[in-house]
């Protein structure tokens, strides 16, 4: 498309899109496109390698999507999209269905959790498109049940995720299995410079596209912080759960942790499910699909459902534990206020995390106000609470009387170069 042709930013005319894709965005009821979209379909659409960074919720698998689609009608090769998360992996592969599937778009999901049976036969139709989370990719490479070779577009989202250390040696493997001959596009909501420097040799004069500063917040999400006792975390959650009525996203830190939490929130009479990695695929499946239909209210989870809800009208999002990377906390709150729609962020902060809160602050650039604590329901005898022994209030997990906790609060009351007071 001539740099110079007028683009009518209400819709996706004018941005080089075949007619038939046109009509089929149309169809699927995608009219509007999002900035994302709308600076890189173009671009891509033209062949060259892309890095396109966005708030989460604002479009990107589209953005990717579509000219990944129209780029193989004209190469007449193989797409691949690499994803951190088996739920987004499905995701983006049902997104790709509802605009390709009109034009005869085959595709195939390579993912854990999901039987080899089935996924060698969407292989032998020839997919179009690969989906795969890096480590099932792997498996089918080594059992030659895959070959990369005829790869002409290769996409990485949720970048910053896929290529840091842990991914490193699983994407270089890819690296060289597909052509260098290759179109490169990498998507996400936060990119940090060590991780484009991990992968710039692959790319060939990358275009630069960055809707909002890497790690902006969502504008349309409000956020909320309650500095909490740590055994009065599930106290703070219950009176939470009564306060808003709508469908709420829990995240915390690990497995263990979620089960637990889904225990006693089922006590307390609330329809809940859970997603972690114990869960198979089919129970996270259910889990996901039972709260996009309304069958559960709540939905606890770990940071593997940080990338991979894309779930509108999520009325509130509650950090339980706060993310172990700040980054995360992006991903996490991305959840609600998606698709131009207002959400709410709440964040449960022990005496002791004011080194947490303020690197969360120095990300987003924003100053994450502090709630009074409400009155709180009466005490349950929970699972949570159990895991707290008089031993481990006296190691510092948060009890009045430790240390810990004095020191914890001294790095909330503290004011050091300009830092703000807790």
């Amino acid at each position: 498309m001539p740099q110079n042709e007028p683009t009518d930013s209400n819709s996706f005319f004018g941005l080089g899109i075949a007619p038939k894709l046109l009509e089929a965005l149309d169809t699927a009821s995608f009219k509007v496109p999002t900035p994302i979209q709308r600076q890189s379909i173009p671009i891509a659409i033209e062949g060259k390698d892309l890095i396109g960074i966005a708030q989460t919720g604002t479009g990107k698998t589209l953005a990717f999507g579509v000219p990944l689609i129209q780029r193989l009608a004209q190469v007449k090769g193989r797409g691949l999209i690499m994803l951190p998360t088996r739920e987004l992996a499905l995701q983006v592969e049902e997104t790709l269905q509802k605009i390709g599937r009109p034009i005869g778009l085959r595709t195939a999901v390579l993912i854990g959790g999901a039987p080899y049976s089935g996924q060698q036969k969407s292989l032998a139709k020839k997919p179009h498109i690969i989906v795969a989370t890096p480590g099932r990719l792997l498996d089918h490479l080594e059992q030659k049940t895959l070959k990369l070779d005829d790869v002409r577009v290769l996409v990485l989202d949720e970048a910053d995720r896929m290529l840091d250390m842990g991914f490193m040696p699983q994407i270089k493997r890819v690296l060289e299995s597909v052509p260098k001959d290759k179109q490169i596009m990498l998507f996400s909501a936060t990119m940090p410079d060590q991780i484009v420097r991990l992968i710039k040799s692959h790319l060939h004069l990358p275009v630069r596209i960055e809707i909002a500063r890497p790690g902006t917040a969502a504008t349309q999400v409000s956020h909320e912080l309650f500095v909490v006792r740590r055994e009065d975390k599930l106290r703070l959650l219950e009176k939470m759960l009564n306060q808003y009525r709508g469908t709420v996203l829990v995240f915390a830190r690990t497995k263990h942790s979620v089960k637990r939490i889904t225990s006693d929130v089922r006590a307390m009479g609330a329809k809940v499910a859970e997603i972690h990695s114990n869960r198979s695929l089919a129970q996270r499946r259910e889990a996901l699909e039972g709260f996009k239909r309304g069958k559960y209210r709540v939905l606890i989870a770990t940071d593997i459902a940080a990338r991979g809800i894309d779930v509108t009208n999520i009325e509130l999002v509650v950090n339980f534990d706060l993310p172990e990377n700040p980054e995360d906390y992006v991903h996490r709150i991305g959840r609600t206020g998606r698709a131009g729609l207002r959400g709410h962020a709440i964040s449960f902060a022990t005496p002791d995390q004011g080194s947490n809160i303020r690197d969360i602050e120095r990300l987003i650039r924003v100053m994450l106000p502090i709630s009074k604590l409400p009155e709180l329901p009466p005490a349950r005898r929970s699972t949570v609470e159990r895991e707290y022994t008089p031993q481990s209030r006296r190691s510092g997990f948060g009890g009045a009387r430790s240390s810990g906790a004095s020191r914890g609060r001294n790095s909330f009351n503290k004011k050091k170069g300009g830092r703000r007071r807790f």
